[in-house]
């Protein structure tokens, strides 16, 4: 929980700071870098990394996630431009791609199915009070103290949890027998996907999707993927097994992460732009109307046991699904008139959807495969949610410019107005349009349930696995 925090702060507590940081180090029109740079080396580690877990062990992992991340941190208080800062960003996400499949994995080995619904609560809720702390707690060291603080933190947090880990944690040591590292596979999975990422990131913001730029990006990350599939299907023992997808339960388990990639996305992100700009409130109410999701999220995700051990797996995802469309519906139906403690009741609503989806989800992923292919498994699903997070920034963005630019006539129009200065009546039917395409999303979490079986039987795929 400690590890997690690290990542789980970090997600919030950094945004509160940006005008104080390009205040300082410059560099307007680089900081959304600062994010980006993370993102790409997390998710385009976090396969690799899960990976690594079975093959070296979850606890060697997560101590070089909770150092790498710590270094990085470090350099991050130390940056003297915003080049220096996006660079020592970059860092982070490195660790952070180990710590997140790391941990995820330990909580799978350690608690048992029934156990892990209540262990996936107490994760749950670490995001949860860092979704309330992280940005109070980023705008009181920017306001009184200095926005370097926010990186410092990390230091004593992660000695603690690496002391903790190398003391408590007795892990049963990796088998001695030589697996071969796919690097030709961890070097196209990662290039692939830091070319997906980058596309789907920059694409229509810093560049028009259809230009050179966007060709290179996707085009690039096609043909490395074509490559990566060719490579994988000749490797001894591929970084990406092809029975990852063609297991029923990871393929489901997978569904549900990208779908809840792209609905935490499109709520965090926009949710609070809607409070504020349409509905007129104050920044510290807009960011309590998103932490209805994570005061949701992790009492269905501890409650979920109760559910999957009696009727399955299955019956779980389909009333996550229910609630997620639930509070989806309501979040399309919030207008101009409407007060804020209704947008925050979607919010909770969708919440409980996707702890009722998400962290059943895992739990049934990890008892469908052996201790060492769990790691693999693990890192898989949240590689899942991490594209999910990117196609979400891709394409509810997509459609709230084309709704602006329609509105105001033309993109060069819209792209000259800043978000402030935006009249409600361009604003309120953008967002509406991407609550409504965050509603469509969420019905597609019905597919994930329509996926899953009811009870779950572990299968070895060991034999499979070798063969390819």
């Amino acid at each position: 929980m400690i590890s997690v925090a690290l990542i789980a702060m970090d997600a919030t507590i950094l945004a509160t700071a940006v005008p104080a940081i390009v205040r300082d180090l410059g560099g307007f029109t680089q900081f959304p870098w600062m994010f980006s740079a993370y993102l790409l080396t997390q998710a385009i580690t976090t396969p690799i990394n899960g990976k690594l877990a079975d093959v070296f062990g979850r606890k060697p992992l997560m101590l070089f996630g909770i150092l790498t991340f710590v270094v990085g941190s470090v350099l991050c208080a130390l940056s003297w431009s915003m080049g220096a800062l996006i660079a020592f960003r970059a860092v982070q996400g490195l660790g952070a791609g180990a710590i997140q499949p790391a941990a995820v994995t330990i909580m799978g080995d350690l608690y048992s199915m029934a156990e892990r619904a209540v262990a996936q609560g107490y994760i749950a809720s670490v995001w949860a009070m860092s979704a309330v702390v992280g940005p109070a707690l980023g705008g009181l060291f920017s306001d009184h103290l200095s926005w370097r603080w926010i990186f410092w933190i990390n230091l004593p947090l992660g000695l603690l949890a690496a002391v903790v880990l190398w003391v408590r944690f007795d892990e049963a040591p990796a088998p001695h027998e030589r697996r071969p590292i796919d690097g030709k596979g961890a070097f196209l999975v990662a290039s692939a996907s830091a070319l997906l990422l980058l596309g789907l990131l920059e694409g229509g913001i810093r560049w028009p999707w259809w230009s050179w730029q966007s060709a290179v990006a996707l085009g690039g990350a096609t043909l490395l993927t074509v490559l990566f599939v060719r490579v994988e299907l000749r490797a001894a023992d591929p970084v990406l097994p092809g029975w990852l997808f063609r297991h029923r339960v990871l393929n489901a388990a997978m569904v549900a992460g990208f779908v809840a990639g792209v609905v935490m996305l499109g709520v965090t992100s926009y949710v609070p732009v809607y409070a504020q700009q349409v509905l007129g409130a104050g920044a510290t109410m807009a960011g309590f109307a998103v932490a209805a999701l994570a005061i949701g999220w992790p009492f269905a995700a501890s409650t979920s046991g109760r559910i999957y051990l009696r009727w399955g797996f299955k019956a779980c995802l389909f009333l996550g699904s229910g609630f997620a469309a639930l509070g989806a519906v309501i979040l399309a139906l919030v207008g101009p008139d409407s007060p804020l403690w209704l947008l925050a009741s979607a919010c909770l609503v969708l919440g409980l959807g996707l702890g009722y989806v998400v962290s059943p989800s895992i739990v049934a992923m990890q008892s469908a495969v052996e201790f060492r292919q769990r790691g693999v498994a693990t890192g898989a699903n949240m590689f899942a949610r991490s594209i999910g997070s990117a196609v979400g920034v891709a394409s509810l963005g997509a459609i709230a410019n084309a709704v602006v630019a329609n509105r105001l006539g033309g993109s060069e129009a819209a792209g000259s107005v800043d978000l402030e200065d935006l009249p409600v009546t361009v604003l309120d039917p953008a967002l509406q349009a991407v609550f409504l395409a965050v509603a469509l999303c969420a019905l597609l979490l019905v597919g994930a349930a329509l996926l899953m079986p009811s009870h779950v039987v572990q299968e070895d795929n060991s034999a499979e696995a070798t063969s390819e």
